[in-house]
């Protein structure tokens, strides 16, 4: 949830951009949007979404009457993981964003799309931050690792490899595949959040899925205004974590700053193919906006 921003917060937010959530605001509107999308999402995610995400939306108790109370839910998150959720005006400058993240702290906005956003959305909402990823946070390995990518995303900031760093979350945090005894599960909040893209990202022929390699991930761009060409596999949430905590990434920064980008639909010779995307989607143009 970072971006390039002013280099102070906005009026009413405090020194680290956070802000109230002011939840007694809410109109029974915009609780009412949390509801439908909720609804949706949870008949659509079983045998789609992976075990500790499902179980962290039941930890969590995210549907109740509306948009959650981040007081609430961080009792059970901090008991959980050590984490809480922070609200925040909307982007953050990615050094704000990677400290909240290094000390357990998930910046989330507050703001919820309107009935006529249900499916596209430019910024992220409180449904897309809270429900998306909040469930993950709830898992002790996943939350470790969440910790681990603020650690090294200041670290990255001082080395100017940014754009790499972001590649990783987008393609894990955001847009990631987990391989199961059952079959590809997500795990990623883009992916989870979204009505359209939690079934084209297992059922569509159009996009690869590929097994998770660093550096290829690293070298991959990515899309932030439609459907994903290519997704990325992890054999496990703990392969993950040890790949990041146990990586020298200076040697790697410096092979990535002389290695070319890889296209967004190429298959690499070393690549493990879950499966050879036909492309089909991007080929016929997409579509305009992505399903937040």
């Amino acid at each position: 949830m970072s971006a390039d921003a002013p280099s102070g917060p906005p009026p009413g937010a405090r020194a680290d951009w956070t802000i109230d959530q002011a939840w007694d605001r809410y109109t029974e509107a915009e609780h009412q949007v949390w509801i439908t999308l909720y609804e949706r999402q949870a008949q659509l995610l079983p045998g789609r979404a992976c075990e500790p995400f499902l179980k962290g939306l039941d930890a969590l108790d995210l549907h109740r009457t509306g948009i959650p109370d981040f007081a609430r839910i961080n009792e059970e998150l901090r008991r959980l993981t050590g984490w809480t959720v922070v609200a925040v005006p909307g982007l953050v400058p990615d050094d704000v964003f990677f400290e909240h993240l290094a000390n357990r702290r998930f910046p989330a906005g507050q703001f919820i799309r309107r009935p006529d956003q249900l499916d596209y959305l430019q910024e992220p909402d409180v449904f897309h931050d809270v429900f998306g990823h909040v469930p993950m946070l709830t898992d002790p390995v996943f939350a470790d690792y969440m910790a681990a990518y603020g650690q090294g995303g200041l670290r990255a900031l001082h080395l100017g490899r940014l754009r790499n760093l972001a590649r990783l979350y987008w393609y894990t945090v955001e847009f990631g595949l987990l391989e199961t005894p059952q079959g590809l599960r997500i795990y990623g909040a883009g992916i989870v959040s979204s009505h359209a893209e939690s079934r084209f990202a297992l059922d569509d022929p159009s996009p690869n899925r590929l097994g998770f390699d660093l550096e290829r991930v690293m070298r991959t761009p990515y899309r932030i205004d439609d459907f994903q060409q290519t997704y990325f596999v992890i054999p496990s949430l703990q392969s993950l974590l040890d790949v990041t905590v146990n990586t020298d990434f200076a040697p790697l920064y410096a092979r990535l700053a002389k290695a070319a980008d890889i296209p967004l639909a190429a298959i690499e010779p070393g690549d493990r193919v879950f499966t050879r995307g036909t492309q089909g989607y991007a080929r016929a143009g997409g579509r305009t906006g992505k399903a937040a």
